[in-house]
């Protein structure tokens, strides 16, 4: 079932890349960011195998690709500012948005405050639904926005980059990066946790 659906989604993806270019790069990227599960994982590693083939350039795919996450992100954001959680919990279903997807993405925005919404970026799955706890927390728009765009710049370049390099073969990185979401998320948000206390350290003994 699930390579069906992938086989779908990569049909849709690359006919929508291939007849408008950047800016359907853009598009698909709003949607994922809007909370509608379209998978960046295969999104940008086929504008990557475009690259690849010298049709496109690296560096305006991955800003192309910021550009949509914000452009969705800022209506999951705005779903959240005016509806509130009680909205968001109950329609969040149809866009298959769990309670337990919601509560994950609460505690996030709890324990990282704004500096979440950057981070989240980073990170898989949950990078999807950070924008909601920010508009429920009315998180600045401006702040909001550049945290957003500074967040999914790499994400969009890394995975970009990644299709560069698979060539041809740039669609298995999709078939096979949701199997280690977990792994990925933990794996980097121990990066930045050691980054940030290391970062503290020095700041400490600086300070002494």
């Amino acid at each position: 079932m699930t390579e069906k659906i992938l086989a779908v989604l990569f049909v849709f993806i690359k006919s929508v890349i291939v007849a408008t270019g950047y800016g359907g790069i853009a598009v698909l990227m709003a949607i994922e960011s809007a909370c509608i599960p379209l998978p960046s994982e295969l999104i940008m590693p086929f504008a990557g195998y475009l690259v690849y083939e010298g049709t496109m350039k690296l560096f305006w795919v991955a800003t192309a690709g910021a550009l949509g996450c914000n452009l969705g992100s800022l209506v999951a954001y705005e779903i959240g500012c005016y509806g509130g959680r009680p909205l968001v919990e109950k329609y969040g279903r149809w866009i298959l948005l769990t309670r337990r997807e919601i509560a994950w993405a609460d505690h996030f925005f709890a324990r990282w405050g704004y500096l979440a919404v950057f981070i989240a970026r980073l990170l898989p799955v949950i990078r999807t639904f950070i924008a909601l706890p920010a508009g429920i927390a009315r998180m600045p728009r401006g702040r909001f926005h550049i945290y957003t765009f500074v967040g999914s710049w790499p994400w969009c370049f890394g995975l970009a980059w990644l299709g560069v390099k698979l060539g041809e073969h740039w669609r298995e990185l999709g078939r096979y990066f949701h199997q280690f979401d977990a792994v990925i998320g933990i794996a980097l948000a121990a990066g930045i946790i050691w980054f940030a206390w290391s970062h503290w350290q020095n700041r400490i003994s600086a300070a002494e």
